[in-house]
């Protein structure tokens, strides 16, 4: 059912191969805060995921797509009424979003945009290995090796610290005289006990998702590894569906109400734990600001990031707004970014860990600026 030995290669992944339920990957390290980094494949639409509702311009750019009904944040943004559960976390305090902001790349092409997001280089393939395996590399190490719950091993892990995969299997489980046998067989071997053992560990672990792995058992099954008191500390979890070209008003809606699941139940499964956890959510690049001809939008720039978690000093928008005023916009069609999420994912790992945030930033994303206006996120 598992090899935790196999490195299965990760090829840039594009929106279309993502329709798919979310995927999970952990990481073992020495610490009790928890960090979770959850990627939107496919270019989420930031501007109807923190709607500015009181931009003049937004309503008339968006045209049918416009998000009326949103839930109040503050005198300027809203959030889309599918995030109930996140807009709860905002009103506790303990979520705060991050508007504008873009990673270095403008092309606009979902594979070459994921890979800037997941290697922290500056433009496409000039980095190999990916900033969240350097965040494990900057942290004290247990004597485990990270575990994946997912088939394959994204970019953004991959790298000198080692991870291996789990996925569950599509075949029928073995009967439990057959696991005896086998373990009973690597009992006495050096080599294949201890990945043996390590393997039935997470076997029982993920017992419960099943073969259905709708976000919110996602959010659960992420929980359940993260609460172990040996477990892994950091996770990423992978979202598709974002690219939202046509009928966005209804798709739009239905990925938001699985991140709202998933996010709710990580939330609820880690219980205590939640206040030792940081979670970022985060895309390739955002979307038009207009509504394009077939009800939807199209790939832009800027987007919204969205952090929360029990560790996170919330319950406000984090915004240098510029604005979606024609003259305002990148290239006169995207929301122009004006906060860097490269500074921005470098600043929220080195307060959720503690690390020397200057050191995180050139660990993290080599070459970048240092962030201005991102301090004090996390307590």
């Amino acid at each position: 059912m598992i090899d935790r030995r196999e490195f299965l290669k990760f090829g840039a992944v594009g929106a279309g191969a993502m329709l798919i339920a979310p995927r999970m990957l952990l990481a073992r390290v020495a610490t009790e805060r928890r960090f979770v980094f959850v990627i939107q494949r496919g270019a989420a639409d930031g501007l109807n995921i923190v709607v500015p509702a009181a931009d003049p311009a937004y309503a008339a750019l968006r045209g049918n797509l416009a998000i009326e009904d949103g839930r109040k944040l503050d005198g300027t943004f809203a959030l889309h009424p599918a995030l109930e559960r996140l807009h709860g976390f905002y009103g506790e305090g303990r979520a705060l979003f991050v508007h504008a902001v873009a990673s270095p790349y403008r092309e606009r092409s979902h594979f070459d945009g994921q890979n800037v997001l997941e290697t922290g280089g500056a433009s496409p393939y000039q980095v190999r290995d990916g900033w969240l395996n350097r965040l494990v590399g900057l942290l004290p190490q247990t004597s485990e090796e990270a575990i994946a719950f997912a088939p394959t091993i994204p970019l953004a892990l991959r790298g000198a610290a080692p991870v291996s995969s789990y996925a569950p299997s599509a075949l029928p489980d073995a009967p439990d005289d057959v696991i005896a046998r086998v373990t009973r067989l690597y009992d006495a071997d050096p080599e294949f006990h201890p990945l043996w053992l390590a393997a039935m560990q997470a076997r029982a672990l993920a017992a419960d998702a099943g073969q259905r792995q709708d976000p919110a058992t996602v959010g659960r099954t992420a929980a359940s590894f993260l609460n172990k008191a040996d477990g892994p500390r950091i996770a990423m979890i992978e979202t598709g569906g974002w690219d939202t070209h046509s009928g966005q008003q209804g798709r739009l809606a239905n990925q938001l109400r699985g991140l709202d699941a998933l996010l709710g139940a990580l939330a609820d499964g880690l219980g205590p734990a939640w206040g030792q956890t940081v979670v970022l959510v985060a895309t390739e690049f955002g979307r038009t600001a207009a509504a394009n001809g077939t009800g939807g939008t199209d790939h832009g720039t800027a987007s919204a990031a969205l952090v929360l978690g029990g560790a996170v000093r919330g319950g406000r928008v984090v915004a240098d707004w510029p604005g979606l005023a024609q003259a305002a916009l990148f290239e006169g069609r995207d929301l122009a970014p004006t906060l860097d999420l490269d500074g921005l994912i470098a600043s929220v790992a080195a307060q959720t860990f503690g690390l020397d945030p200057a050191h995180t930033l050139k660990t993290l994303f080599p070459g970048r600026p240092a962030p201005r206006g991102l301090d004090g996120l996390i307590a």
